[in-house]
Formats: structure tokens, sequence, C-alpha cells
């Protein structure tokens, strides 16, 4: 068994002076000290290696493995493996170079605090993030925890809360938790105006929201206005049962091929925490709206590309689920798709022409799997009088790879 030279210790706000003796004990043995400044600042001066983190942090990783086999210590903020440096250096190295002690998280903490129970709270990082990632997360009784980038980050909850209708919300940013300085700031989204907070802050948000706030859940299937499109967006009830058909499972990737507005890879990145998603869209009319809805549905993270298929395809990350809704017609595409999903992956096309249908017919025949046809109608007026409008009939192709 592999021996660990690496170790990574969580550190508070009451810096060395709050570490347990097995924590200290291997900041003093390490010949090598890695961390922000803050951090180093709290080790005396002495004739040690230290390596500051730079930007971006990633650069220093290569860094840290050059030195495999000296006693190298991380210094890291509350618990490392908690959205910390830890995350990062485990897809490097492997667990069992490592030693982590990790400190009381700043959602623990901030829990303590509220006395509210961290498996009932939704928590979440904004620290390099865009705040719009808040968006899935945002639904009547919900209890956030969100850590900020800077002292600014509450501000913009408040004003992103308020626009969607949550100005009610009830907001407390816990600052500097667990040590001389700690600071507590509150009140509601709406007439939030509170100054000068320190960067080094969580966010929690007890989410109220107004009787017209639109109530846009992470389930597959959002209103058709949540979108914003160009005629181009597989209707509601159809892209319920696309999302059902691809099966988002956390931390898997998908290509949504012939995107339109983006609204399939939208919804999949929604459903499950660590899901990814490249949208691959011919127009760049349509990548933009790919991109505006991206914002404003809370998946700033998806991947767009504004090229045609079967040629956008070519070195893009292989898939464990492809939506193909444009380009049935174009020759290798779905050959394309199919030698790039990975084994256990799942491919679901729609088609609305006797054209499409032809080859989604063609594919299962080859490949097997299931063909649905899926038709809605929608009440809407006739006159005086209310009546079925049919939407155009979906025919669906849906093929797990074996």
């Amino acid at each position: 068994m592999t021996s660990p030279w690496l170790s990574v210790v969580g550190i508070g706000e009451d810096g060395l002076g709050g570490l347990a003796p097995p924590a200290r004990a291997l900041i003093e043995a390490a010949e090598v000290l890695v961390g922000g400044a803050r951090h180093l600042a709290m080790i005396p001066d002495d004739s040690r290696e230290r390596i500051a983190w730079p930007k971006p942090l990633d650069a220093a990783i290569p860094e840290i493995e050059a030195r495999r086999g000296k006693r190298v210590c991380v210094l890291a903020t509350g618990d490392p493996v908690c959205y910390g440096v830890a995350r990062k250096l485990l897809r490097r190295i492997a667990i069992e170079e490592m030693v982590i002690l990790p400190a009381p998280s700043a959602f623990s903490l901030a829990c303590a605090r509220l006395g509210w129970s961290l498996p009932d709270v939704e928590a979440l990082t904004l620290h390099a993030r865009a705040v719009d990632n808040l968006h899935p997360f945002l639904l009547p009784g919900v209890r956030l925890l969100a850590l900020s980038r800077d002292g600014e980050t509450p501000g913009q909850v408040a004003r992103l809360l308020t626009a969607r209708g949550y100005g009610q919300s009830r907001m407390t940013v816990l600052a500097r938790m667990g040590g001389a300085h700690e600071a507590r700031f509150e009140g509601t989204a709406e007439c939030w105006d509170v100054q000068d907070i320190p960067d080094l802050n969580c966010v929690a948000i007890d989410c109220i929201a107004n009787s017209d706030a639109a109530l846009l859940p992470r389930i597959p299937g959002l209103p058709d206005e949540a979108f914003r499109h160009d005629g181009q967006l597989t209707k509601r009830e159809v892209r319920a049962a696309t999302l059902a058909a691809l099966a988002p499972v956390p931390d898997q990737r998908l290509w949504d091929v012939g995107a339109g507005c983006g609204s399939i890879a939208i919804e999949w990145m929604r459903a499950e925490r660590g899901t990814s998603a490249i949208a691959i869209e011919q127009r760049p009319e349509r990548t933009a709206l790919i991109a505006e809805n991206a914002t404003a549905l809370g998946t700033t993270a998806l991947d767009i590309r504004q090229g045609e298929a079967p040629a956008a395809l070519a070195d893009l990350p292989a898939p464990d689920a492809v939506f193909i809704g444009g380009g049935l017609g174009v020759e290798g595409v779905f050959e394309a798709c199919w030698s790039a999903l990975k084994p256990g992956g799942r491919l679901v096309a729609n088609a609305v022409t006797l054209e499409g249908e032809q080859a989604l017919f063609a594919w299962h025949q080859a490949q097997g799997g299931a063909l649905t046809r899926i038709a809605v109608s929608r009440a809407e007026p006739v006159g005086r009088f209310t009546g079925w409008r049919p939407l155009m009939p979906v025919t669906q192709y849906a093929v797990t790879k074996r």
C-alpha cells in the first residue's frame, strides 16, 4: 500500500489554536507548506519551502505532485472536501497517498448558528460560479446555504431573489464564523441594503415566494414560457417524456444535438447535481438563445457549441446520453452519436416528419430499442367555446447501448 506523503489540514477562523494535536503534528512535520496567504501567515516564519496558491489554483497541482516523496501539507479553509481544494487534489492524487483532517465546514457552522438540520438544507457554492446558479433551487419553503465569492455576493443574491418573486425571503449572512471577528447580518431580500460584509461569508436563505412567483421545479417539464425561443422548442409534454427516456444520472454528460433553444440540455442539467451537457446548434441566433436560457434557468456551465453535426461532434468528450432533436436527415449523425456513446448510455431521438420517422424506423431495425408515438392536444378557445387543438405528433426512438 502507498504510504501517505500529502496531508490536507482544514483550519477554521480560530487558526492554529483551534487545531487538534494530530493536525498540528502534520503541519509541524511537513517539509513543504502549501496554502493561501492567509493560512501561510499563521505559520511562524521558518526555513521550510512554501507554495502560495496561484491563479488559477489548478496551476499548483503539478507543483505539489512534483514533490511526491516529501512531506507536503496543504492548508485549507474548513472542510477541504466540501467545495474545497481536496476535491481538486483527489482528481490527480489517490486518496491512499493522502491524509485529510477537516475542520467544521461553513455549512455545519451555519446550521449550528441557525438551528437548521444540514440534511434538510440545499448547500451549494457561489465562490467561483455565477449567482444565477441559484435558480434551480428556488422553491417555496426551501432552505439554502450558499458559500459566497466575496462581500458583494449577498447583495447579488438579494437582487436575484427579488427579481424571481422571492423578495420576502429571509436572508442571514454569517461571516468569519468560528473566530473572534464573527459577524451576522439579517434582512429580507427585497429590503437588503447591508454594506461592508467580509469576503469570507455564507448566505443562508429561507425561501418565501410571492403569490405570483413562477414555480420552476427541477422535475423535467418546465412551462414552455420559461424558455426564449424562435419556435424551435420541444413542447412541455414531449420534453418531459424525452427527459424520462434520457434518464438523467448525477455526474453524467448529455449531447443535445440540434439543440434549438437548449431546453433538453438545460432540463437535463437541472434534474440532477453534477450533470453536464453539450448543446450543439448550427445557427448562431439560436446559440444566443441557448445562452440566455441557460443563465435564466441556472445552468451557466452548459457547454454551447456552434456547428453542424456530425462534423461538430468530432473530439467532444464522450456522452452518457444523446438527444437528437435536429439533423435526423443528415448523413452520419446517428452513426457518430452511436459510436461516441458510452456502453450503457441512452440515445433518444424525436421526429415529426415522415422522413424523420423513416430514419428512426431504420435505426430501430438496426439497433433495437423502442418506438413511441406521442400525441398531445391542448384545450384552447374555439370562438365562444373550447376545443382540443392537437400539437404535431412526435415519434420518439429510445435505445440503450449494450
